[in-house]
């Protein structure tokens, strides 16, 4: 086994979190779970293959992958998602590194799936992340949403072999509900952080970025798919900034925030 823990944070994920923990267990004998009251068989089936659970209530995705961080028993921490699954590649190439210098931390490669395709091309076709690290230098940041690994200056990041498989939507419909609870989650960190709205991210910020997904970066060769996915990047985009503009106006007229801007995982 590998000298690293891999650190899951789930809700309700009993249909993926099988086949994650199946290969990680091919890594690791410590697979951290921390669940945020799941009401299907999540937790069962994480015990069932002899991961550590906890269960602890939501207070972001960067404080709960910290809090899984910290049950860890080693200090190189593999964070990953249950519906991710590392392939035989990345598996053998975690296998022979030798993890004895705590400023390197290793970035890896994605491939998305949108139901059974795999995505090529577009913003999907070029994902990867640094997800594997030393928790003695490297924590998350505490946001709600897109979380991000505090690096120190001196770090040094490294790529890895192999691949990451990760099995975002089943569908259309999913993919909608999906993007309004992370433009919803977005708009509510930009509010409070004191960003503003104005035309050019309404309205530009949208465009662009569907041209960018679908033409400059090829996402038309994926298909279907690939026009599926740019028209709903183009839609979370607008989507985010008219909820902080909603927001902006209501705080404006001394309004309290509606509950439909409150979010939770």
């Amino acid at each position: 086994m590998v000298p690293v823990s891999i650190v899951i944070i789930t809700k309700n994920e009993a249909d993926v979190i099988a086949g994650c923990i199946q290969k990680a267990r091919l890594i690791t004998d410590d697979i951290v779970v921390i669940d945020n009251g799941s009401t299907d068989d999540t937790t069962e089936i994480a015990g069932i293959y002899g991961c550590r659970v906890y269960n602890t209530t939501w207070e972001g995705y960067g404080a709960n992958k910290n809090k899984g961080i910290e049950a860890a028993r080693y200090n190189w921490i593999l964070s990953i998602d249950a519906d991710e699954v590392p392939d035989n590649e990345l598996i053998g190439a975690l296998h022979k590194l030798k993890l004895n210098d705590s400023a390197i931390v290793y970035d890896i490669k994605f491939r998305t799936y949108f139901g059974g395709k795999p995505i090529r091309f577009g913003s999907w076709g070029r994902d990867h992340h640094i997800r594997l690290f030393n928790r003695n230098l490297v924590k998350w940041s505490e946001t709600m949403v897109h979380e991000t690994l505090i690096l120190p200056e001196n770090i040094q990041v490294k790529k890895i072999s192999g691949l990451l498989h990760h099995y975002s939507v089943k569908n259309v419909s999913e993919y909608d509900i999906k993007g309004l609870y992370y433009a919803k989650l977005s708009a509510k960190k930009y509010f409070n952080t004191g960003k503003k709205v104005n035309v050019v991210k309404l309205y530009f910020s949208p465009a662009f970025g569907f041209l960018k997904n679908y033409f400059i970066y090829l996402g038309f060769l994926d298909g279907r798919e690939g026009w599926y996915i740019a028209k709903t990047t183009l839609k979370n985009t607008w989507r985010k900034y008219h909820y902080l503009s909603r927001m902006a106006n209501m705080h404006d007229k001394k309004q309290a925030v509606n509950d439909s801007f409150v979010v939770e995982y």
